[in-house]
């Protein structure tokens, strides 16, 4: 079967979260922290890049590690983590990569000739006297770096605002100049934190980290996560430093909201924090964001949505996909990875993972071994009522699924083309430590379809894959 798009849209064992893309010399790049297998606390590894020619989404490449958090003179001994970076390029055509150490509040930044790196430390974002953003009296902590250059002026937005914190007021925007370090104009506000929200259009959306900056036309657009937190919300302005007011949410990572499939408030994933950015390729635009894997908050995965650009500028939210850049429904045949999963819940509903809290009754996507070991993903923990959901296929003659299953289970999986629609058929599994192939037969009408597989029975099943014959 031909190589098609996919989400997530890097390998299964891979895990960039946070991730802004950007379109260089006709690849795709894509800039984010990088989780850890298994991790206890977000964003351990260095950073590494990964690109795809513009005309070929399901084509990603490793360009290696391209910054390592020992590179910073504040983490010589590697104790701090590696936050959300982003990058822009300079003035002086350079690629520049700014990103904050997870127990400092000041913004690093780092330099490569090339997009792919390797980047090499630069200095610290500062005043004209020396004093370091975020060090100098009446600063507020830095955090979240996302960029914009227009000319000799780069505008660096930061912030991290959770609710009911008075003390952090909203997203901020710093004017840098030439040097890109350098502030010309010192931080101000451009969306307002929860407690200062009255009035504004942003109450009930309100900035909660994560900014980032893009330019469409003349008009800017700031994607920002919310306080509502599994969300990616966007604010839009004639100007880059003020006026901006909020439009709506581009995607939520547990599909709330959506009312096309499901009812609007019912959660369809385990959803958490959210991170991510816009990005035109080809004349199409997308939506980068991530989703939550293996039970915790620690092990995300980038996921790719298209999104359209309504004629007055807005952007409707999209629904979560298997499919994401595919530019259409996957091919209605062959061998397909359970981890693709866009929806996974339970009889109880799918909300917030929280950070390790998520156990045995959960189904959840994982991999066996060890961080960077190259092993498929799978969901594990699938009891009584777990639900698989991928989406979208375009079925042509299927007449037979097979599953690829293990685990101390006994009972059957039911298929179907609606998560909460007709039963098309059910397949036997049985008590095995090693991946069994089950089938049935099948109708499935011609045309593009979902696919719910939901197991019912006694123990866990894990779900390797899933064929369509």
């Amino acid at each position: 079967m031909e190589k098609q798009a996919v989400n997530p849209y890097l390998p299964s064992w891979e895990y960039i979260p946070d991730g802004e893309p950007y379109v260089f010399n006709d690849r795709v790049y894509v800039y984010g922290s990088h989780d850890k297998f298994n991790g206890h606390v977000y964003c351990l590894n260095d950073y590494v890049c990964w690109s795809a020619p513009v005309d070929d989404l399901g084509n990603w490449r490793c360009e290696g590690t391209i910054y390592q958090k020992t590179d910073d003179p504040l983490n010589s001994d590697g104790r701090m983590c590696l936050y959300a970076p982003d990058v822009t390029i300079g003035p002086d055509g350079r690629y520049y990569i700014y990103y904050v150490l997870d127990k400092v509040s000041v913004v690093s930044v780092a330099v490569s000739d090339s997009p792919a790196g390797r980047y090499q430390f630069y200095g610290y974002v500062r005043y004209d006297d020396g004093t370091r953003l975020g060090e100098k009296d009446g600063d507020q902590p830095q955090f979240d770096p996302g960029l914009l250059t227009e000319g000799d002026t780069t505008y660096l937005y930061t912030g991290f605002c959770p609710v009911g914190d008075k003390s952090r007021k909203g997203a901020m925007v710093t004017l840098l100049g030439r040097d890109m370090v350098t502030i010309i104009k010192a931080p101000a506000i451009i969306s307002p934190s929860e407690p200062y929200s009255s009035g504004s259009s942003f109450k009930g959306h309100e900035f909660f980290e994560a900014p980032s900056m893009r330019k469409i036309g003349e008009t800017y657009y700031f994607i920002y996560s919310s306080v509502v937190f599994h969300e990616l919300c966007y604010a839009t302005s004639r100007s880059p430093v003020e006026g901006f007011e909020y439009q709506g949410v581009i995607v939520s990572n547990n599909d709330l909201h959506i009312d096309s499939y499901k009812p609007a408030a019912q959660p369809m994933y385990y959803g958490g924090n959210n991170h991510g950015s816009i990005v035109e390729i080809k004349k199409k635009w997308y939506i980068f964001y991530h989703r939550h894997t293996n039970g915790s908050n620690f092990s995300r995965q980038g996921c790719i949505e298209a999104i359209t650009i309504q004629p007055d500028g807005a952007i409707p939210q999209v629904e979560m996909t298997s499919c994401g850049a595919n530019d259409g429904p996957l091919i209605g045949r062959g061998e397909y990875s359970a981890h693709l999963a866009c929806n996974l819940y339970c009889a109880d509903e799918a909300m917030y993972t929280g950070d390790l809290w998520m156990d045995h009754q959960f189904p959840k996507i994982t991999q066996d071994g060890k961080d960077g070991d190259e092993e498929p993903g799978y969901i594990c923990n699938m009891r009584d009522s777990a639900t698989a959901g991928f989406k979208y296929f375009n079925c042509q003659g299927v007449t037979h699924i097979y599953l690829n299953v293990r685990g101390y289970c006994r009972g059957y999986f039911e298929v179907k083309t609606v998560w909460n629609g007709e039963v098309l058929a059910k397949i036997p599994v049985a008590f095995t430590n090693v991946w069994t192939k089950y089938g049935t037969p099948v109708s499935i009408p011609d045309g593009v379809h979902a696919l719910y597989y939901t197991y019912k029975g006694e123990g866990q099943a894990s779900l390797q894959s899933f064929e369509l014959a």
